[in-house]
């Protein structure tokens, strides 16, 4: 891969650094050691410090080994890989197949200064260059703010023209510290739909998979009510609120949910004059199933 933009000189080798965000359902620093092989600047170590995945290359242009960082053990990927720096960088970088780099290196050692640069450099790229979704629920009407418990869910049928998509969304919500923090998203887009834990802390956001999902609306509420809503908001930073979570409260209130939900997508979706069967949009398509659904149950 490229080269990262912040790049740190530390004597025979470079400290490359850029934040990557652009993973979407992962992000987190980029650490690359280059050097020079013959007259061409290599990349000879990379360390991927991703809040989820964290993982380090021996020889990305080489053999590119790749090892995975078990976050249980190393602590911080970005603090254990600036340690392993500091004190094996000469025999990483014999691993990684550059035995006379990795002598270069011995024979001039990267100063303390350059190295705490380093450090301080990316742990700010870090705190400032993190992605986080912050939903404003722009289209959220009164009332559509429901309280269960310790949570709330916003329900909004969101409408997205810059991006020519639409659809249903529902947003779980806490107080945090005295501020109202969303804990997942569920955005039931039309074109790109997909959800996230945490959009305010790691932002980990997965795109649905429609032919192994089917419709992603009936797909978050059958999440709910599979009793999944604990495990989730744990898996998005929060675990004191999942902890607190009234189950049984959220298993009462659920119908409500589910038929306001359904109905701001019908509302959203009007039939049109003289529309076929093979011709109903989506909404309408649901609506009919899902009223089906509840006259089987009433027999």
């Amino acid at each position: 891969m490229e080269k990262g933009d912040t790049v740190i000189n530390i004597g025979a080798v470079d400290i490359a650094m850029n934040y990557r965000k652009d993973l979407m359902p992962d992000q987190g620093l980029c650490v690359q050691v280059y050097g020079k092989v013959g007259d061409k600047d290599t990349e000879i170590l990379r360390f991927d410090c991703f809040d989820q995945t964290p993982h380090y290359h021996y020889g990305p242009e080489n053999h590119n080994i790749r090892l995975n960082m078990d976050k249980t053990t190393v602590g911080n990927p970005f603090g254990w890989t600036m340690n392993n720096i500091r004190n094996g960088l000469p025999t990483m970088i014999r691993r990684a197949g550059y035995e006379e780099l990795a002598s270069a290196v011995e024979a001039n050692p990267p100063s303390q200064a350059k190295l705490d640069e380093a450090e301080e450099k990316g742990r700010q790229l870090s705190r400032d260059e993190r992605r986080t979704v912050h939903h404003m629920m722009p289209e959220l009407i009164e009332g559509d703010k429901i309280q269960v418990g310790n949570l709330k869910f916003g329900l909004e049928y969101r409408h997205l023209p810059q991006i020519n998509d639409q659809g249903m969304a529902i947003h779980v919500l806490a107080e945090v510290a005295d501020q109202e923090v969303e804990l997942l998203a569920f955005d039931c887009f039309q074109v790109a739909p997909h959800y996230h834990y945490g959009p305010r802390n790691q932002d980990v956001r997965v795109y649905w998979d429609v032919t192994t999902s089917g419709e992603t609306l009936r797909w978050t509420l059958d999440q709910f009510k599979a009793g999944n809503l604990r495990s989730m908001i744990e898996r998005a930073g929060y675990p004191a609120i999942a902890a607190e979570v009234d189950e049984s409260l959220v298993q009462e209130m659920l119908p409500q949910i589910e038929a306001r939900a359904f109905a701001l997508v019908a509302q959203n979706n009007p039939p049109q004059a003289g529309m076929s069967d093979a011709r109903k949009t989506k909404a309408q398509l649901i609506e009919e199933v899902e009223a089906l659904r509840q006259q089987v149950a009433a027999l």
